[in-house]
This record gives C-alpha cells, structure tokens and sequence, in this order.
C-alpha cells in the first residue's frame, strides 16, 4: 500500500486531514507502507489483502474499534478491500505481506453479539412496560372493586328508604281515610242538627248552631264560617247543606244587622 492509498482511506474512515497526514508519515517511517508517486496521480482504490489489514490499520490510525468495524464491512461491500487468510491477526501493514487477516466471521460475531445485546435491552424494557401495565390492571381492579362495594351499600340504604318511604305512606294514607271518616260524620252531625227542611226552618241560631242561649254575635258568625268550609262543594262538602247553611248565614246577619 503506498502514502496516497492510505492517506485516502484515513480521511475516508472519518479520521481528520492533519492526524491522517502525521499517521501516514509514522507509517512510511516505520516501513508499513511504501511512498509511491505524487498528489496529481494519486491512486482512489484501497487494494488490501484482507479485513485484518484494513482493521488494525484503522486501530492504529486512533479509530475506535465500532467504527472501524462499520467501515471495513462497508469497504468490504464496496470491493475496495478482499477477504483472505485464516483469521490471525498481524501488524504488518503492507499489502506485499502475507499475513494472515482477521476472519469475516469475527465481525458477523461481533454485530451478533451487538443484535443480541440490543434485543436484550428491547426485552427488559418490554419486560418492565408489561409489569407497568400489570400494576395499573391491579389498581384499577382495586378502585373497581371498592367502587362495587360503595354502590353495594348504597343499594341497601336506598332499599332501607324506600321501605321506610312506603311505610310512611301507609301511615299517611291511614290517617287521610280516618280524617276523611271523622269529617263525614261531622257533615252527618250537622244535617241532623239543623234538620234541613224548607219549611220548617227554626229561627233559634243558637240551638241549631248547639251554641249556648248566651253566645256572643261574633262566636255565632265564627261557628258559621266554620260549617260554611266544612261543607263548601271546593272541599267535598254537600251543596244542599252549604245551600241550606249559608241562608241561615244571611238572614242570621241581617237579623243582627244595625245591632
């Protein structure tokens, strides 16, 4: 290999113009390679023997050891280096020597170990999503199940209010037909007492109203105004006996009119 072929294979692996010069002079001193023509007929193709020549120059030259792997393989599929030899290594780097090279194989173990390293990575990382996943399941079955058991209990106490609703409205309704029975009898209490006939109808207020011969004028018209609600149609009373009363009513007030 000559100064113009490795100079161009530094600076094609990335490495920096000024340490690609001072490495390719190291290796003319050292004898690694050899000095052949100028910069005007400078040689593009990198003819090496093998991987193993191309990879310990890179070393050589401070490229780190993933890179020079990208590189050598990517030299080896563009046909600018070959395969040859068994796999042992040698630090001669001049394509004139026979030194056996660094076996393909080696770099396919390398990028294996890589791919499964990286596929391990994937799987704990997976690995920890899924657990994440698991707990937040576990959470949510919790928060479900205590939500389950709330509603449970609410159930039971609506239930518990409904019956004691029902109860009360029985107890109301029992009420209501007792008061309804106690106001019928009051109706059927007065049409015995004022004995209502057209024709004869008794003057005496007082007596029918079963008020005393001494009640004031405003207690006789108080207990009138009472029998005229009770007996009102718009509270379920009887017409003919409203009808009846309330004549009393006004000749009753008229009577006492002026007095």
């Amino acid at each position: 290999m000559n100064t113009d072929q490795a100079f161009d294979l530094l600076k094609d692996a990335g490495v920096t113009e000024s340490s690609s010069i001072q490495t390719v002079r190291r290796w003319l001193r050292e004898g690694k390679i050899k000095y052949e023509g100028g910069n005007k007929n400078r040689k593009t193709g990198y003819i090496m023997d093998g991987t193993d020549q191309a990879f310990e120059m890179l070393k050589d030259a401070g490229v780190t050891e993933s890179n020079s792997v990208q590189t050598v393989k990517r030299w080896l599929s563009e046909g600018k280096i070959k395969y040859s030899g068994n796999g042992k290594r040698n630090n001669g780097y001049t394509s004139d020597d026979l030194a056996p090279k660094l076996a393909i194989n080696d770099i396919i173990d390398q990028n294996k170990d890589e791919i499964i390293h990286r596929l391990k990575l994937k799987i704990q990382a997976q690995d920890k999503h899924i657990e994440g996943i698991e707990e937040l399941h576990e959470t949510a079955k919790r928060i479900l199940i205590q939500q389950r058991d709330m509603f449970k209990k609410e159930v039971g106490i609506l239930k518990n209010e409904k019956s004691e609703l029902q109860n009360e409205t029985k107890d109301l309704l029992k009420e209501n037909i007792e008061l309804r029975n106690e106001l019928i009898k009051l109706k059927e209490n007065n049409r015995k007492n004022y004995n209502i006939d057209s024709t004869t109808q008794s003057n005496d207020y007082n007596e029918k109203l079963g008020l005393s011969k001494t009640a004031s004028k405003k207690e006789v018209l108080a207990e009138y105004k009472g029998l005229l609600k009770i007996t009102h149609p718009d509270h379920n009373g009887n017409a003919k006996v409203f009808h009846y009363i309330k004549t009393d009513y006004d000749n009753f007030r008229k009577s006492t009119k002026g007095k």
